[in-house]
């Protein structure tokens, strides 16, 4: 018992590791998380847009492009792209890893997200598509005012769930060698390991990513139930007897109780 609480909760291993992982570790777990997700979220939403087209040689790259990444292992992305790119020649962040570092985890989260928004966007009932239309708004305006944003509602649960995996997966990182002031969680609390032969610091590595995913966790299943409860609110007899006396007169574009 004793040589167990020695590897893992070793009072000066802690001590010396948390100063490092609550300063530098965890904003750079942060950064490399947000940015990574920011680009999954903007490269998701247009791959989502292609992969619901009605053009075969339209959905067909992005439909490519989403089971390559989705079929990788997320260690082989960052590590082909973090360590292949440059080796290769190509350069864009020069040599600095962060960049790169986000690029992989983007690319994998945009993947991943494509196929969320997706679902949602075609779990959108047809009609609200077509009154938008019948507003005289074109196709492209009519998906970004009225069917993206409802589509975007309905899949929030599953997409706040992916930016969790991000933050856990920004931890992969650590394979293209940060620098002082760049390292995130796992790579000091590697480093710290590597040093003293115990495991501390990557118990304590883990206790900061438990602050991090555990209150978002949380945060996903309430926001899960209240979108649940929204849908299942029935509506007045007020409200319906109102729909039914606007709809001879105008064409509505309801959107989903939340």
């Amino acid at each position: 018992m004793h040589d167990f609480l020695h590897t893992f909760f070793d009072r000066d291993e802690l001590l010396k590791a948390f100063p490092s992982l609550l300063t530098e570790g965890l904003r750079n777990t942060l950064l490399i998380a947000s940015l990574a997700i920011v680009l999954g979220v903007v490269l998701g939403v247009l791959l989502a847009m292609l992969l619901i087209s009605e053009h075969r040689l339209v959905r067909l790259p992005a439909r490519i492009y989403v089971d390559v990444f989705r079929g990788l292992p997320a260690i082989l992305t960052v590590s082909l792209i973090g360590l292949g790119l440059p080796a290769a020649g190509i350069r864009p962040f020069g040599r600095e890893p962060l960049g790169y570092a986000v690029l992989a985890i983007g690319l994998v989260s945009a993947a991943y997200s494509a196929e969320i928004f997706r679902s949602g966007i075609q779990a959108v009932a047809p009609g609200q598509l077509q009154a938008a239309r019948s507003l005289g708004m074109g196709y492209l305006t009519a998906m970004r005012i009225v069917v993206v944003p409802q589509g975007v509602r309905n899949v929030l649960p599953a997409l706040a769930g992916q930016f969790i995996i991000d933050i856990k997966e920004s931890s992969l990182v650590y394979l293209l060698g940060l620098g002082m002031g760049q390292r995130e969680l796992y790579f000091i609390a590697q480093e710290q390991q590597a040093a003293s032969y115990n495991s501390s610091a990557l118990v304590a590595a883990g206790a900061c990513y438990l602050m991090l995913t555990v209150p978002l966790t949380y945060a996903v299943n309430r926001l899960d139930l209240r979108l649940r409860a929204g849908r299942l609110r029935p509506e007045s007899p007020d409200s319906r007897d109102s729909l039914d006396a606007a709809a001879p007169v105008t064409v509505a574009v309801p959107t989903r109780k939340v």
